[in-house]
């Protein structure tokens, strides 16, 4: 079984909107995160969406699953303090609910960029592997700052460089376990799933994805996503 687990969290802050949180900023009539759930809705290996969302956007949400007929989502649940603690949440009830032999597809809400060949990916190489990263390529020169001095430190081959972007994905068993682990440890300053396998020996795999598969976080997100939608319609009116 291979589950879909969506973080919807978040309230936009660097997004300066006042009026709702990122994920629920409308794209031609439809908000960000309808544009994700339905790649994991149409995706034909995709079996369950666990939805967690923060509580005074939930009964939202939900309305939004029945407009736009997104019904393989079966639960919306409460996230957490933290990143970290909204996708345990997630993992937990997938736990609760399904084989432990099941993929977990643990994605943004922001990220509705994602495509059925990624994700298709995704889902083979945790069959082979154990795990899947979904990356894309550094196209910028990255180094290392001198905290201390604001001197340019350790400067990286970029060619040897990627970026980690999502879906993350992991055997149920792994991910559920791991963290249980992290929770006794006290260890709650992971920045994403990957760091947290990591962490804990996991060697972990990795799938390129598209290079548009951008997490909207900032105006200028939204604004290359807008032009990428456009530019895909234009395609289809013209046939392409």
């Amino acid at each position: 079984m291979n589950i879909a687990v969506v973080f919807a969290g978040g309230t936009g802050k660097r997004m300066n909107t006042r009026s709702k949180p990122k994920q629920f900023l409308e794209m031609h009539g439809k908000p960000v995160l309808v544009y994700t759930l339905e790649i994991f809705q149409n995706h034909p290996m995709i079996d369950k969406i666990i939805l967690v969302c923060f509580e005074p956007w939930i009964e939202y949400a939900k309305s939004l699953l029945k407009k736009y007929f997104i019904d393989k989502v079966c639960y919306v649940i409460l996230g957490g303090d933290s990143g970290q603690e909204s996708i345990f949440n997630g993992i937990k009830v997938a736990h609760e609910e399904f084989p432990d032999e099941s993929t977990v597809l643990i994605h943004d809400g922001v990220r509705p960029l994602i495509d059925e060949d990624t994700i298709t990916a995704c889902i083979q190489t945790v069959e082979q592997y154990g795990n899947a990263i979904t990356v894309a390529p550094a196209i910028e020169t990255i180094f290392l700052k001198d905290p201390g001095t604001n001197q340019v430190g350790t400067i990286f081959n970029r060619a040897y460089c990627e970026m980690a972007k999502a879906p993350q994905c992991f055997k149920l068993s792994d991910i559920y376990q791991t963290h249980c682990k992290a929770i006794r440890e006290g260890q709650d300053d992971f920045i994403d799933s990957a760091q947290l396998m990591q962490y804990y020996g996991f060697s972990l795999y990795t799938v390129e994805g598209p290079s548009e598969n951008i997490k909207i976080t900032t105006p200028s997100d939204f604004y290359i996503f807008r032009a990428i939608m456009d530019a895909k319609e234009s395609l289809q009116i013209l046939g392409l």
